[in-house]
């Protein structure tokens, strides 16, 4: 594990990213987590659409390889940032790369918005995620009722993280 972090960069996503990161999703669950207004599959299209409405949009790599994506969809400076987007290669899900990514893009909203907390919000379906999150010290904030594509109620999870003084 301390190998392959050492390994780890983070860096603004590049226009050859966009088709390696469509095949991160490999449902439309997982598709529906990542970014809800997409239907699967993802496309690069639909992709570079988000990219162009939010900011900071980053990537991780291992050796150079995209490994996991995120973005900012809303930034208040001196307030908050929300992160969105949000997904890992599944080949190397389990193995640090969504804290690496969290842990970078908590970074960037600190340092370059000067914020006092990062929000992130998650369906209840994915436990995983919520499991994740909180474990890193992000908190339930809100809870927001939402509708799956198949018409079924799900909860959206509002979490924090609020900056340490």
């Amino acid at each position: 594990m301390k190998k392959q972090r050492d390994q780890l960069t983070f860096r603004p996503v590049q226009s050859e990213d966009i088709e390696h990161i469509c095949q991160f999703p490999q449902n439309a669950e997982e598709l529906f987590f990542m970014f809800p207004k997409a239907d699967y599959p993802l496309t690069a299209t639909q992709l570079q659409n988000a990219i162009d409405k939010r900011f900071d949009a980053s990537v991780v790599c291992l050796d150079e390889k995209p490994v996991g994506f995120a973005n900012f969809y809303e930034c208040a400076p001196q307030s908050h940032c929300s992160i969105g987007n949000v997904v890992v290669d599944p080949d190397k899900r389990g193995s640090g790369i969504a804290k690496y990514l969290i842990t970078e893009m908590m970074n960037l909203a600190f340092s370059k918005y000067a914020v006092t907390e990062v929000h992130i919000s998650c369906f209840n379906h994915n436990t995983a995620a919520l499991l994740l999150y909180s474990k890193y010290g992000f908190t339930p904030s809100g809870l927001e009722e939402r509708i799956s594509k198949q018409g079924e109620k799900l909860a959206l999870i509002h979490m924090r993280y609020l900056r340490k003084p």
